[in-house]
């Protein structure tokens, strides 16, 4: 057999990197990109500078990461110096080998990279106006900062190991008629996006990693306001996938009317309410996409639609998935694989539902119209530790029969623990989307001789034992689960209920 010719076609660098520059980035999605390589190196806090001078203005990102010398700076440095192919460590938030790279030089024409491990600072830099001159079209990789920029990697000497970023030449953003006010806003910009970003690294009494712009510290954002209590929250659904196991927990957001403003506003997200609805995407805790259907529906896709806003879902995914879910060089697509679509479909399915039906109301109102709250049987109690459904012991029903318990309380007690530690949510909440539509309320039909005994039992306790008049008696069952699904029938409970023996003194 013939051996093939071969010829060696290197790209021109500076026609490379030019082109490279046009992968889409904004200022705030590119510097995330940087703080990814932060957090690879351990990082424990990111100090990002603003720092404005007209056209010589420049950006800094330093971090007390494990530091490079200078071999591993070197290739750091080098574009594609990692195949996509080769296996990560599993909190490697890299894929391809050119975020840092790929991400400053869509903002800036010279990036300078310095690192410092073992008590030796390294220092290498991109000059995209230098590869532009150079008549050889080669990869030529400066050494040391630019003129005048010296002084700027300083703040390594303070660190035992650590790593800062320069962005000089702001070209990208630096555009004709930006002004000082302009570099401000992005600011503010920049800070909202890492907030949402990397909240899952700023959370909870011992974060992973702190950020901080201009000195002053990044607060997380957490779309799926966790603590509030208002707030639904499905158990959590593992997934095997050929490129692992992938996590689902949806969640809908109470209603304006259970929200202080502030808090409303906050919730709202960089890109407002109905912009921020759908799977928000993580790949090892940092968020890839905030706010998308992926794509999911029947038939045509998913819109965002004002009736859905509320509807947030968590969607994990290891970063051995990275091809099954063809994420994107900058990080900010993702798309399920065929595998698991039907899943995750009939679980956004019900997750929207629950959101529209909370939008239209402030919660379970009563049939009658009015806007008095129904008194549930169940209740969920959130904490760190997740989401518990506990029995309302405050229920008329249930408390009619603790307070005639006597000695019989911790027996029940201890009985309606067991009931709440052993509800299946999980299968009752797969079942349920997996049926696609839910049970039919009970009001579609007459109650059944169980519940009707059970209404009776508690309207006579209301009455013979609580002092409820009988009007007072029938109003509190009409905004009590599940007799609220009966109003005809509390309606015409009479006055003058006989007394039975379960009643008796």
């Amino acid at each position: 057999m013939a051996q093939n010719k071969t010829r060696h076609a290197p790209p021109k660098a500076s026609a490379m990197v030019e082109a490279l520059r046009g992968l889409g980035y904004s200022a705030a999605t590119a510097l995330a990109d940087i703080i990814d390589n932060s957090v690879a190196a351990h990082s424990k806090k990111v100090d990002l500078q603003f720092s404005w001078f007209g056209e010589k203005s420049f950006i800094t990102v330093l971090d007390n990461g494990d530091g490079m010398d200078d071999a591993e700076l070197d290739r750091a440095m080098r574009l594609g110096d990692k195949s996509p192919l080769d296996e990560r460590h599993s909190n490697d938030l890299g894929r391809f080998g050119l975020g840092l790279k790929t991400a400053s030089f869509s903002q800036c024409r010279s990036v300078t990279v310095a690192s410092k491990k073992n008590s030796v600072i390294s220092c290498l830099r991109w000059d995209l106006d230098f590869l532009s001159t150079s008549k050889d079209d080669g990869w030529h990789l400066l050494e040391g900062t630019a003129e005048g920029s010296e002084h700027l990697i300083h703040s390594l000497n303070n660190l035992e190991t650590g790593t800062i970023v320069i962005l000089e030449k702001l070209d990208k953003i630096i555009t004709p008629g930006f002004q000082e006010q302009d570099f401000l806003d992005l600011v503010d910009t920049v800070e909202r996006h890492l907030s949402m970003v990397f909240h899952r690294y700023l959370d909870g009494r011992h974060p992973k990693i702190s950020i901080a712009i201009n000195d002053r510290p990044i607060k997380p954002w957490d779309p799926f306001l966790k603590d509030n209590p208002a707030t639904w929250t499905s158990p959590m659904v593992k997934f095997p996938t050929p490129g692992g196991i992938v996590e689902v927990q949806c969640y809908v957001l109470p209603h304006k009317d259970k929200l202080e403003q502030q808090e409303y506003d906050l919730a709202a997200g960089p890109d407002g309410w109905t912009a921020q609805q759908g799977f928000y995407v993580y790949r090892n805790q940092r968020l890839l996409v905030a706010g998308s259907w992926l794509g999911l529906g029947h038939g045509r896709s998913w819109t965002k639609e004002e009736a859905h806003r509320l509807a947030r879902i968590r969607l994990d995914i290891p970063n051995t998935a990275d091809m099954d879910w063809k994420i994107d060089i900058r990080k900010s697509i993702a798309r399920p694989p065929v595998t698991i679509r039907a899943s995750l479909t009939r679980i956004a399915e019900d997750t929207r539902s629950r959101a529209r039906r909370v939008f239209a109301s402030r919660g379970q109102i009563s049939r009658l119209g009015d806007a008095k709250e129904v008194a549930q049987a169940w209740r969920s109690d959130h904490s760190s530790g997740g989401v518990r459904y506990r029995i309302d012991h405050d229920h008329p029903a249930i408390r009619s029969v603790l307070d005639d318990a006597g000695p019989l309380i911790p027996q029940i007690s201890a009985m309606l623990r067991i009931i709440e530690e052993t509800i299946p949510v999980q299968r009752i909440w797969l079942d349920t989307a997996e049926a696609k539509e839910t049970p039919p309320p009970a009001a579609d039909s007459a109650p059944s001789p169980e519940m009707m005994s059970v209404l009776d039992i508690v309207y006579r306790n209301m009455i013979y034992k609580k002092g409820f008049s009988p009007s007072d008696a029938r109003e509190k069952l009409l905004h009590t689960e599940p007799f609220n699904d009966y109003p005809d029938v509390v309606a015409a409970l009479p006055d003058n209920p006989a007394i039975q023996g379960e009643i008796n003194s």
